[in-house]
C-alpha cells in the first residue's frame, strides 16, 4: 500500500456518511423520476432545532483536501516516472488548479456563522447536518455528478412542492454542490490509487513469474495464497493481461490464476469485464465531475435563486418586486430572512404578513402618491412600517440590532458619550499603571490633564474604526429600469459646472457624453 492510499485510509471518519468509501453513484433517473425523487425525499427529511452533534462540513472538507493534494503529487510522480495511467487519474493532473478553486470557494461561501444557520436534519444518513447538503447528494448521486442548470431548477422546484426550502438554503446550493463534488471526487480518486496499487502488484509479480527458467516463481503463487482472502478483480485483470499470451507448459501461472477464480466463483473473462466496466464508470464519473465544477463558477446563481424560491414569486405576484433591482430585492429578502430567525414564522408567512400590511396601509392611505409609498412591500421590511411589523409577527430584537436603533435615535450625543467613555477608560487605565508608592497625587492631575486630548484622540479613532466596521454604508432601494426610463420617470440630470476656459469646455463636453453613453437610456436628458 503506497503512501497516498495510507494517508486516505488514516483520515477516513466513520461515522456515517463518511465511513462508506463508494463513489456518490447511485441509480441514473430522467428528469421525471428524478422530480418524484425530490418530493419523496422532501416528505422523509425533517428538521430540528436540536441536531446531534457530528463532524462538521468544515472538517471533512480540510480532510478531503488533504487527499486529493496528496492523490496529485503522487499521480505527479508517477507521470515523471514514465508509468502509465488511467484516464480519471489524468483527469485530476490536468484540472487539479480547479479544484482547488472549489475548495477556496467552499471555505470563503460557508462561513461558521451562516453554516450554523441552516436547518438541520433530525434523522437518516445526513443527520446533523444542513438540509441542503442532502438535497445536494442526491442530486449528485442521481445524475452521476452531472451539473444541468434547467434539471437542477426542476429538482429543487419539486422538492418544494412538499417542503419549502429557507433563502439561506437556496444561496447554499451551489455550496453544497461543490462539497458533494469534492467528496466525491476524492472517494474516486480512493478507488483509482487502490486500482493503482493492485495494478502494481501483479506487475511486480507477472515479472517475477516471467523470469527466465524462473520454475520455482511459476509454482510459488500455488503455495503464497493458498488460504489468502478473496483475489482483488483489478489484481487478477492486470495479472491476467499480463499472463495472456504465455505457454501454459513454460509457465502455468495462468492455469493457477483461472482456479484460484474459480474457487470464488468467478472466471478470468468475468474479472476483466468487470474491472474494464469499472474503470469506465471512474473516468465517467471523474469527468463528469470536473465539467461540473467547471460549469459551476458560469452559471447565474442570482437568477437560478429568484427562479426557484418561493417568496420571490409571493411577492412578485403581488407587488411592485421584480420591478426593483437586484440590489433591492436582496434587501427584501435579507429582511424577511431576519424576520423569520427573530420570530416563529417562516420566511412564506412573513412574506404573507408583509403582503397584507402592505394591501392595508394602500387601502388606509390620504392620498394616491402616499398609497403607492405604503403600499410597496419594501415600506414594512426595510421603511418606516418595520417597526409595526415586528410587532405583528413578534420579532425579538438581537442585542446588536437593539444596540444600533439606540444609538441611531439617541445620534451624536451616543456618539460623542462613548468617545467620552473610551477617553475615561484609557485614562484610567493609564493612571493605574502610574500610580505607584511615592507617587504624588498632583502628578497624576497633571498627567490626567495634559492626557486628556491625547487619548480623546485615541478614543475616537478607536470607535470611528469600531462604527465602521459594524454599521456599513446603507443602500438606497431603486428599480432596475432594464429597457432604460419610461416615459412616467422621465428625468433630467442636471451637473454643475465651473467653465475657465475653452479647454474646460471642451472637457465638460466630452464627460456629458460619457455619461449619456453610460446612462440607462429611455426619457433621461
Amino acid at each position: 500500500m503506497n503512501l497516498v492510499r495510507r494517508f486516505a485510509l488514516g483520515h477516513r471518519s466513520s461515522s456515517p456518511p463518511w465511513n462508506d468509501g463508494a463513489p456518490v453513484r447511485k441509480e441514473l433517473f430522467s428528469v421525471e423520476r428524478l422530480e418524484q425523487h425530490a418530493e419523496s425525499l422532501a416528505a422523509a427529511q425533517p428538521v430540528t432545532a436540536t441536531p446531534p452533534r457530528v463532524l462538521s462540513l468544515h472538517e471533512r472538507l480540510d480532510d478531503n483536501a488533504a487527499v486529493l493534494l496528496a492523490a496529485y503529487r503522487a499521480s505527479a510522480a508517477e507521470l515523471e516516472s514514465g508509468r502509465g495511467m488511467v484516464p480519471a487519474a489524468e483527469w485530476l493532473l490536468d484540472n487539479y488548479h480547479l479544484v482547488e478553486e472549489q475548495i477556496r470557494e467552499i471555505r470563503d461561501d460557508l462561513p461558521p456563522g451562516y453554516y450554523r444557520q441552516l436547518p438541520k436534519l433530525a434523522e437518516g444518513p445526513f443527520a446533523g447536518y444542513p438540509r441542503v447538503f442532502g438535497l445536494g447528494w442526491a442530486f449528485v448521486a442521481h445524475t452521476d455528478s452531472h451539473l444541468d442548470p434547467d434539471i437542477l431548477s426542476r429538482f429543487i422546484a419539486a422538492y418544494q412542492r412538499v417542503q419549502p426550502l429557507t433563502i439561506g438554503e437556496l444561496w447554499a446550493v451551489a455550496i453544497t454542490l461543490r462539497i458533494v463534488l469534492v467528496e466525491n471526487l476524492r472517494r474516486l480518486v480512493d478507488q483509482i490509487m487502490a486500482g493503482q496499487d493492485a495494478r502494481a502488484d501483479a506487475d511486480t509479480l507477472a515479472d517475477r513469474l516471467l523470469l527466465s527458467g524462473n520454475t520455482r516463481a511459476a509454482r510459488g503463487p500455488d503455495t503464497a495464497t493458498r488460504g489468502a482472502e478473496p483475489m482483488p478483480e483489478i489484481f487478477a485483470a492486470q495479472l491476467a493481461k499480463r499472463l495472456r499470451d504465455l505457454d501454459p507448459q513454460t509457465t502455468p501461472a495462468l492455469g493457477w490464476l483461472e482456479e484460484q477464480l474459480r474457487q470464488q466463483g468467478v472466471s478470468i473473462d468475468d474479472v476483466v469485464q468487470r474491472a474494464q466496466l469499472r474503470q469506465g464508470a471512474s473516468n465517467v464519473t471523474v469527468r463528469n465531475v470536473i465539467t461540473s465544477m467547471r460549469l459551476i463558477a458560469d452559471i447565474d446563481w442570482a437568477d437560478m435563486l429568484e427562479s426557484v424560491s418561493l417568496v420571490d414569486a409571493r411577492l412578485r405576484a403581488a407587488s411592485r418586486f421584480a420591478a426593483m433591482d437586484f440590489p433591492t430585492r436582496n434587501m427584501y429578502r435579507n429582511a424577511i430572512e431576519q424576520l423569520a430567525r427573530g420570530s416563529s414564522s417562516p420566511e412564506l408567512e412573513i412574506a404573507d404578513r408583509v403582503l397584507e400590511a402592505a394591501r392595508t396601509a394602500s387601502d388606509e392611505a390620504a392620498d394616491a402618491v402616499e398609497a403607492e409609498r405604503t403600499g410597496d412591500p419594501g415600506y414594512h421590511l426595510i421603511g418606516g412600517g418595520r417597526y409595526a411589523l415586528e410587532r405583528a409577527v413578534g420579532f425579538r430584537l438581537p442585542w446588536r440590532m437593539r444596540l444600533g436603533r439606540w444609538y441611531a435615535t439617541v445620534g451624536i450625543g451616543a456618539y460623542v458619550g462613548t468617545i467620552l467613555a473610551v477617553t475615561t477608560l484609557l485614562l484610567a487605565f493609564s493612571l493605574l499603571i502610574l500610580a505607584e508608592p511615592g507617587v504624588d497625587a498632583w502628578l497624576l492631575v497633571l498627567f490626567a490633564l495634559f492626557g486628556f486630548l491625547p487619548a480623546t484622540d485615541l478614543a475616537t479613532h478607536l470607535v470611528n474604526r469600531v462604527v465602521t466596521m459594524s454599521a456599513g454604508p446603507s443602500l438606497l432601494p431603486g428599480i432596475e429600469l432594464a429597457k432604460g426610463v419610461p416615459q412616467s420617470l422621465r428625468t433630467m440630470v442636471a451637473v454643475p459646472t465651473l467653465l475657465s476656459g475653452e479647454a474646460d469646455l471642451l472637457e465638460q463636453i466630452e464627460g456629458l457624453e460619457v455619461h449619456h453613453l453610460a446612462g440607462a437610456g429611455g426619457d433621461l436628458v
